[in-house]
């Protein structure tokens, strides 16, 4: 295993020194991930900015990921490492990205370089020692052409000091991503599409299946006219080698080039045993491995390019312009143009321009692109139309509308709450082109299988080629023989075995509102079993109501919800908001005194003043260690009571008297039951709820929805821990939350799965897997398509090693030819490349 060592400067606000205890947390959920093996606090440098050290494999996880999760616990990263993430074209196959990920490795600088077949870039670089133009400079060298960047929509500079002081870096990128592909006028092709990954040529973007049509057409001729006895020999052979011509063009044109680059792959072997067999007179089966391969090859990236426009139609879905309103009048202007507060008008059944909030109009919108909801949601304007959105987190759903969504029957008057680079579309584009690029465990495997697999068939050829010294044949034959199998033993459908099941896999769930971050969260949902989630939010409606209100003592019911308002109302917690909401509806009078000082004591209630009294509001743990002033026997059994029945309660103390109980109750979703006896069906054996309130409420919401275990009374580092006790019990463990207060819990999990992540910078970034609607029935989709995912690699692996292991012995002793072994060669690459493809077909 590959592992690097890497020191990353951070600024954490307000921590004094790296001793802070929020450094210690820092390290702790980084720790907790996977691929990361130790994180430790270095020396500082030059500027005393703390230094954290990083023990980790890039093939496991990326700087950008270990930098995504650091900032989401509140760090902010130097400017120390550069991203780059871009769609290049000019990559044929995935033994191709292959020799290109090498190159890029070998610049100095360069820490991490993967390259996907489908066209997607991914480096990670130390800025202080090579530069984007080094690395553009490369790239060129590969013959490639950067077709668009995603660097500038992933600069995580955003919460560094140095932000507003260096943006050279990328003004150079977006001068790369366009100085080599100046689009020309009328030219309306769209990156992703199928001319970017495949030949050019005389015949524009179908030039090497036409080619290999042709070889075929002259292999046929001829070979038919080699049994005309009147028809000379040279007929035939003129024939076979303008076939030669045709089928090997392109074959031979990649094999100058590797070797050129000092690498060594398929298309020259095919190419040496199509020479060697012309040298031995057997033009006919020279010209027939020669069209099967390009054959191949021409029918390989079509189907690639299937998967490809599946996520190439994602980047399209925004529309290019956009009505603004200003002044009183509508004039059209690309979405570039569009600002924060700006007011759009979408008129009706088109598509929406930006991210934003309803200010007029009512409409339902279809939000299927983004979310895979079937039902399209009613939209609404939001209460205060001049209030900025664009920092708020909690916008209603029946507010909020996503560039690429569309438009029902009705005009709505949208405000711009995001920038298009900005847009949950573009994130979503970004992080499905970055998951392109990301390496699955099997995929880690075949590339380590193949290290050694490829040497050990050329030294198994090279002794052959010298089999005539030892048996009695000439040495065309063992020259003949060796060809054979190498052609037997070349590893094709090996290589794009995993690739195009992934890609394919990826593009399914993006178009279902899934995203899925790469090849092992995808094989590791695939087999999961078992299933932890949050209680709030995610298995409920995460909209608590106020069910009870029990004065104790002489207190009339309206002055004990003033006091509970008054003080519920300095808080931010979920469970204040709806005392705070629901307690002023039930109040006869509307105005509320003004409490101070509150003091929040985690995961137990609060403290605060109100007027010369301290008022606590809390569940019995809180008054367990308070003082001495503890809840009589009968206002615990009541407490216990209401908690019984699946309410959530808060005790209420004035002072030292006990005034009063009032009980909240969060509602469980609709969907709950039937998608947890979904998941029970296709296969997960316990599924847990891990939540704040207390083991009664957790039990009574567990038995209405169907859970195998809940465990309550958890303080967040406690859920942490109750995922690492569940993954000792269950080898693979999901975490299914919000992606914001469940971060660490997720973190420690095998695949973190974060719930509707629209709308929420946070999920999309650090989740493995997001769920774009806030919806648990896509769950089972998602952990359906990953098991058909793994299922068909596993079918896929079967096939390409299987084939091998079947031609060599039959190469060896003779019992096949180049002719039969090229066939069965090419067939199993194609095999396995339209085996991936169903994946694009899954039903949910």
């Amino acid at each position: 295993m590959r592992k690097l060592q890497l020191k990353i400067p951070i600024i954490l606000p307000q921590v004094p020194n790296e001793k802070d205890t929020c450094v210690e947390r820092l390290i702790k959920e980084l720790q907790a991930k996977e691929g990361i093996e130790k994180v430790h606090v270095a020396d500082a440098e030059e500027d005393d900015t703390p230094q954290l050290c990083f023990h980790y494999d890039p093939d496991i996880i990326s700087i950008d990921r270990v930098q995504s999760l650091a900032e989401r616990t509140g760090a902010a990263i130097t400017e120390k490492y550069g991203h780059l993430l871009a769609e290049v074209k000019g990559i044929r196959h995935t033994r191709q990205a292959r020799s290109i990920e090498k190159s890029l490795l070998r610049i100095n600088g360069v820490l991490e370089a993967t390259v996907s077949a489908s066209g997607m870039v991914r480096l990670e670089f130390d800025k202080k020692e090579t530069k984007f133009e080094e690395i553009n400079k490369q790239i060129k060298k590969q013959d490639l052409q950067i077709e668009r960047s995603f660097s500038n929509e992933n600069d995580y500079s955003k919460a560094s000091p140095k932000k507003q002081k260096d943006s050279k870096n990328k003004d150079t990128m977006e001068q790369i991503s366009t100085e080599n592909h100046e689009q020309k006028e009328g030219d309306s092709h769209a990156a992703g599409e199928e001319h970017s990954h495949t030949h050019g040529g005389i015949f524009g973007k179908n030039t090497e299946l036409i080619f290999s049509i042709i070889c075929g057409v002259l292999l046929g001729i001829g070979f038919g006219l080699s049994f005309v006895e009147t028809i000379p020999d040279w007929v035939s052979l003129s024939l076979y080698i303008g076939a030669y011509f045709f089928g090997g063009y392109f074959t031979a044109k990649e094999a100058i080039e590797t070797v050129a680059k000092g690498g060594f792959e398929i298309d020259f072997l095919m190419l040496v045993a199509a020479i060697g067999a012309a040298i031995l007179g057997e033009w006919a089966e020279g010209a027939l491995l020669l069209f099967l391969f390009s054959l191949g090859h021409a029918l390989e990236h079509y189907a690639m390019n299937k998967a490809r426009k599946s996520i190439a139609a994602l980047a399209k879905l925004a529309p290019k312009t956009a009505l603004l309103k200003k002044d009183g009048k509508t004039e059209e202007v690309g979405i570039a143009e569009l600002g924060i507060g700006d007011i759009i008008v979408v008129k009706p059944n088109s598509k929406i321009s930006a991210d934003g909030v309803v200010v007029n109009g009512k409409s339902s919108v279809n939000q299927a692109p983004i979310t895979g909801e079937s039902v399209p949601v009613d939209k609404l304007p939001v209460e205060n139309t001049n209030k900025d959105y664009s920092e708020d987190d909690e916008i209603k759903d029946e507010n909020r509308v996503f560039a690429g969504t569309i438009n029902g029957n009705n005009t709505l008057e949208i405000k711009v709450i995001k920038e298009a680079k900005d847009s949950t579309l573009s994130r979503l584009v970004k992080l499905v082109n970055e998951a392109q690029t990301q390496k699955s465990p099997t995929q880690l495997l075949t590339d380590k299988f193949e290290k050694y697999f490829v040497p050990s068939v050329l030294i198994l050829v090279g002794i052959l080629l010298f089999a005539f010294l030892v048996i009695d044949e000439p040495f065309s034959a063992s020259f003949y023989r060796a060809m054979a199998v190498l052609v037997a033993a070349s590893p094709c459908a090996l290589a794009i075995s995993t690739p195009s099941a992934v890609l394919s896999g990826v593009a399914r769930a993006a178009r279902g509102g899934v995203l899925i971050k790469g090849g092992r969260p995808l094989e590791d949902l695939g087999e999961l079993t078992a299933l932890a989630f949050d209680k709030t939010g995610t298995l409920t409606e995460g909209k608590p109501k106020l069910t009870e209100v029990v004065p104790l003592g002489d207190i009339e019911e309206n002055e004990l919800l003033k006091i509970a308002v008054a003080v519920e109302n300095l808080s931010d917690h979920p469970l204040a908001k709806a005392v705070v909401r629901d307690g002023k509806e039930r109040l006869e009078v509307t105005e509320i005194p003004d409490a101070s000082d509150l003091e929040a004591v985690l995961g137990k209630g609060i403290k605060a003043s109100l007027g010369k009294n301290k008022i606590y509001i809390g569940n019995l743990d809180l008054y367990e260690d308070l003082d001495d002033a503890k809840p009589s026997e009968d206002i615990s059994t009541k407490v216990k009571g209401l908690e019984s029945s699946g309410n959530t309660t808060m005790l209420i103390r004035r002072n030292k008297e006990y005034i009063g109980i009032i009980a909240l109750m969060d509602t469980p979703r609709e969907a709950a039951r039937d998608t947890l006896k979904q998941l029970k069906e296709i296969g997960i054996k316990r599924m847990i709820m891990l939540t704040g309130d207390n083991q009664k409420v957790a039990d009574a919401v567990a038995e209405e929805i169907g859970l195998t275990d809940a465990w309550g009374s958890l303080l967040p580092e406690e859920k942490v821990d109750a995922i690492k006790k569940l993954k000792e019990k269950e080898s693979k463990v999901a975490m299914v939350g919000d992606g914001v207060n469940d971060a660490p819990a997720m973190a420690n999990s095998t695949v973190g799965i974060a719930m509707g992540a629209a709308g929420s910078d946070v999920a999309l970034e650090t989740a493995d897997i997001a769920l774009m609607a806030d919806k648990l029935e896509t769950l089972p989709f998602a952990i359906g398509l990953s098991r058909k995912a793994k299922a068909i690699i596993k079918q896929n692996l079967w096939v390409s090693l299987g084939i091998v292991a079947l031609l060599i012995p039959s190469t060896i002793f003779g019992l096949a030819n180049i002719g039969i072994a090229v066939v069965i060669h090419e067939g199993s690459t194609l095999l396995v490349v339209f085996n991936a493809l169903r994946l694009l077909a899954y039903k949910k």
